[in-house]
């Protein structure tokens, strides 16, 4: 029965370093997927793509105010949970007309109906779709762990306004309504759970 040779020195180190180089890929790969949603959630907000609304300042709302010509436009409010999101979720308002321009509030609130504490996190988006781009948050609870205890119910404020560009863009022609959306998500692993505020 013949013997099998050993591979020679120069056979490892390939081998070694073609693991190396395998193994630096996979790294890569995984942090790219960590990464990709950060990315793809600033990438959303600088460009309003999918529905997801803009982030403004308080000069941003300044600037849309002066714009504001007296047009108005009915806001509905939806709210959901997850599976397996043992909270109750809702607006207090489910719908609203305001003035293009103006700033505005809608106020969301949440109780978790389980027996232990419970962190959740809020995604949300914009229908229509084009309307995104036009629909600036000022300050949001999306995307910030909300810690709950047992029996709990907190009040979440949207302080937003609907920017007056829109008038201006034909693809928001016939636009009467703005839907804003939110879903409450489990947090398996919350890092620094936001304080909330109680009624």
């Amino acid at each position: 029965m013949a013997s099998i040779a050993p591979p020679s020195p120069e056979t490892s180190r390939r081998n070694l370093r073609t693991g190396a180089f395998a193994f630096a890929g996979a790294l890569a790969m995984l942090g790219l997927g960590y990464a990709s949603v950060p990315l793809y959630r600033l990438f959303c907000q600088v460009t309003g793509f999918g529905g997801t609304t803009m982030s403004a300042t308080e000069s941003d709302a300044a600037r849309a105010a002066a714009a504001a010509t007296g047009q108005k436009i009915s806001i509905r409010f939806d709210a959901t949970t997850a599976m397996g999101m043992p909270w109750t979720f809702r607006p207090t308002q489910a719908t609203d007309t305001v003035t293009i321009g103006e700033r505005d509030i809608a106020t969301y609130t949440a109780r978790n109906d389980s027996a232990q504490a419970i962190t959740g996190m809020a995604t949300f988006n914009v229908e229509p779709e084009q309307a995104g781009k036009y629909f600036n948050k000022i300050q949001c609870f999306c995307f910030t762990e909300q810690t709950l205890q047992p029996g709990q119910e907190v009040t979440m404020p949207v302080l937003y306004f609907v920017d007056p560009a829109m008038l201006d863009d034909p693809n928001m022609k016939g636009v009467e309504q703005i839907t804003l959306s939110y879903t409450f998500h489990r947090a398996e692993d919350p890092v620094n759970p936001a304080p909330t505020r109680s009624n």
